[in-house]
């Protein structure tokens, strides 16, 4: 008889996807390589096959590290069944795949991923599925774009450039009306933070990438899904025959056990530094939904159980000489791609790209990371950047005023 499921969230990190019993009492799930495994007798191959997969066992369908890491992202995001991939791009774009055909309509928030964005106007459009961007800050509203082909809305919540927050069960309240059904790009809290399937989602995805791994050393995704969304889902997903290496599985594994206390450190210095940088005079806006002044602050404090360390401000100038001279003085923030891992990072954005409603904020939109070096260096490090740009920037008003509230949607 297994023991019975934790629930507080750390020893659930610790104890959920490993079975030292079955493991010769190893702490941790052995890495299994391997594509073929062999059955020890004709009745043991059949009884193998199931529906999703006629062909009995098979390295592509999975191994036990695999069904590990599965099974322990299920728990975590309290979904039905999970299935991992290379990346979260390919978690991604395999769920719009799974979920749409030809001639059905997709909603799509205006702030998905740049990568998700370019797949859905390349490829969706390409074979004939109808692509509509929204307002993230519609909540109820989008009873309104709802058309009796709409199959799948799309979230990213908060939007990993500019953070605005959806309202998620008002949202799903709508779709599942309509018949449609609701997937969230869940990374930026992670399993630990934001529930989605407890607020309406019927598929969540994670670009395990980031917090999961946690060291920026291999690339993962995953897609957890609700008992219905998986009978949909599994048998069109494995179709296309990608499977994650097991390497990058173990030690998404090993990431997960420690999720909770960096996390929480994470959390810490990100809301110390978009506290501090929103005073700074270089600073016109900083976009971090746990700042009691940002717009979607209600919705986060009322679904989200904390926050993580990614968020993004706009430096009040686009001057090539004044961002060179930001990102030269940083010591401590390096300029790169993903987040998630230990390191600090600050990446220039520019202003995104958006189509539902215009990008109202005057200069330059820079991402920030904060990692897990000490918070008072990394404060110290950025202001200092700060006020460089700022001494630097002729153009930089002195004094800033607060936009009217709901202003960033």
């Amino acid at each position: 008889m297994k023991s019975p499921v934790p629930s507080l969230p750390d020893t659930l990190l610790i104890r959920t996807g490993r079975d030292p019993g079955k493991q010769s009492g190893y702490v941790n799930p052995p890495l299994f390589r391997g594509s073929t495994i062999m059955a020890e007798s004709y009745e043991a191959w059949e009884s193998a096959k199931k529906t999703d997969n006629p062909y009995g066992n098979y390295g592509r369908f999975g191994s036990p590290t695999i069904r590990a890491f599965e099974e322990a992202i299920a728990q975590l995001e309290g979904g039905h069944a999970c299935q991992v991939f290379p990346s979260g791009l390919s978690a991604c774009t395999h769920t719009l795949l799974a979920f749409l055909k030809a001639g059905d309509h997709l909603l799509i928030t205006d702030n998905v991923y740049g990568p998700t964005r370019s797949f859905a106007d390349g490829q969706l459009a390409r074979f004939g599925i109808q692509v509509e961007y929204f307002d993230p800050a519609i909540g109820a509203g989008i009873h309104a774009l709802m058309r009796p082909q709409t199959r799948l809305v799309f979230l990213e919540v908060p939007g990993s450039l500019s953070f605005e927050m959806a309202d998620v069960p008002a949202i799903a309240r709508v779709a599942h009306a309509a018949g449609a059904l609701v997937a969230i790009d869940n990374s930026w809290a992670s399993p630990l933070y934001f529930k989605p399937f407890a607020h309406g989602a019927d598929i969540s995805i994670q670009a395990a990438t980031k917090y999961i791994l946690g060291h920026s050393d291999a690339l993962l995704g995953t897609v957890t899904c609700n008992e219905h969304a998986w009978e949909i889902f599994l048998p069109r997903a494995r179709l296309f025959g990608e499977t994650a290496g097991p390497e990058d599985v173990y030690l998404a594994l090993r990431g997960l056990r420690t999720l909770g206390v960096r996390l929480r450190q994470h959390w810490q210095t990100g809301l110390a530094l978009a506290q501090a940088m929103a005073a700074h005079p270089a600073v016109s806006r900083v976009m971090h939904p746990a700042l009691p002044q940002d717009p979607g602050h209600a919705v986060w404090k009322r679904d989200f159980l904390g926050a993580s360390g990614l968020f993004s401000f706009v430096l009040a100038t686009e001057k090539q000489a004044v961002l060179s001279a930001f990102f030269g003085a940083l010591k401590h923030f390096g300029i790169g791609l993903s987040w998630g891992g230990f390191e600090s990072l600050a990446l220039p954005v520019g202003r995104p790209l958006r189509t539902a409603r215009p990008w109202e904020h005057a200069g330059t939109l820079i991402r920030v990371h904060a990692g897990l070096e000490d918070a008072q260096d990394l404060l110290d490090d950025m202001l200092a950047a700060l006020d460089i740009a700022h001494a630097r920037g002729a153009g930089i008003a002195p004094s800033r005023q607060a936009e009217p509230a709901g202003a960033l949607r």
